[in-house]
């Protein structure tokens, strides 16, 4: 019997997670019998009106809703803050939820730290960039002033930056061209011009995850809940506690609400994980 006949015959995640084996795995590590039938009702919810999500193992989807709970931060698409990301795992022989942090839940994490007093990440206009000094990290941009003039203009480049309450400053640019051969480096997908990933529907998005990851990762200051976050990013966990990072393959599936902030990821300290922690 095949890998994947084996995993279509186990239980959705809607009868899976009222199992006593779910059950106690969510009371164990919530700890809180309130909290934990909130997170029941939360993650029922989310998974009841993703039909891909549905097909995917009952175990990574719950094991990646518990990380993003322990973090405190929501499943809420509109929120932006992580998803549960269904991807075809052909070693499996099945689909998978990966868990994938948004750029709002970098935002969350690094604010809760205490250590930032500033954190921003945004989208340089054409006509906006006077210059770019890499060495003294020094921005000169006239912005446009119209607002929703400035969010119809063509996108030229990226900036991130950040202050310590003790006002240590770095900052980070990248052009656009920049960030294209990034997509194109580690997005199969995007290479191919499959049209289904994350950097085809909403590019901006996915930069500002880059340059946020790229910025904290290698200056920031990374509290324990940062560091786990980072390291569980764009992986399939499962029930005992290990991970694994999904390929990007040509048959990979992606989320209706169509995430905004998904992107790839780069630490330095991971170097052996970035190859397959990419988009």
């Amino acid at each position: 019997m095949s890998n994947l006949v084996k995993t279509t015959n186990k239980p959705k995640f809607s009868v899976a997670i009222q199992s006593d084996t779910y059950k106690n795995l969510i009371n164990n590590t919530l700890g809180d019998k309130d909290r934990a039938s909130r997170f029941i009702a939360s993650i029922s919810s989310s998974v009841a009106t993703n039909p891909a999500l549905q097909e995917c193992d009952a175990g990574t989807i719950l094991s990646g809703a518990l990380l993003g709970e322990s973090l405190n931060l929501s499943p809420s698409p509109q929120l932006g803050q992580y998803y549960l990301v269904p991807f075809n795992d052909s070693k499996r022989g099945c689909k998978v939820a990966q868990f994938q942090l948004g750029y709002k839940g970098y935002i969350q994490l690094a604010i809760r730290s205490g250590q930032y007093k500033k954190l921003n990440v945004l989208a340089i206009k054409k006509g906006e960039l006077i210059k770019y000094d890499p060495l003294n990290e020094e921005i000169e941009v006239n912005l446009i002033e119209d607002e929703e003039g400035r969010e119809d203009a063509e996108t030229i480049g990226y900036y991130a930056m950040f202050e310590y309450t003790n006002g240590f400053r770095k900052s980070l640019y990248w052009s656009k061209s920049k960030m294209e051969k990034h997509a194109l480096k580690y997005s199969k997908g995007y290479a191919a011009h499959k049209g289904y990933t994350f950097w085809e529907k909403d590019f901006d998005g996915m930069a500002y995850k880059t340059m946020l990851r790229q910025l904290i990762s290698k200056w920031g200051i990374m509290s324990i809940d940062m560091q786990q976050a980072v390291e569980k990013d764009m992986a399939t966990i499962n029930t005992d506690g290990t991970y694994e990072y999904v390929d990007n393959e040509e048959d990979t599936i992606i989320e209706q609400e169509e995430p905004k902030e998904e992107v790839e990821v780069q630490n330095e300290n991971t170097e052996k994980e970035v190859s397959m922690n990419e988009l």
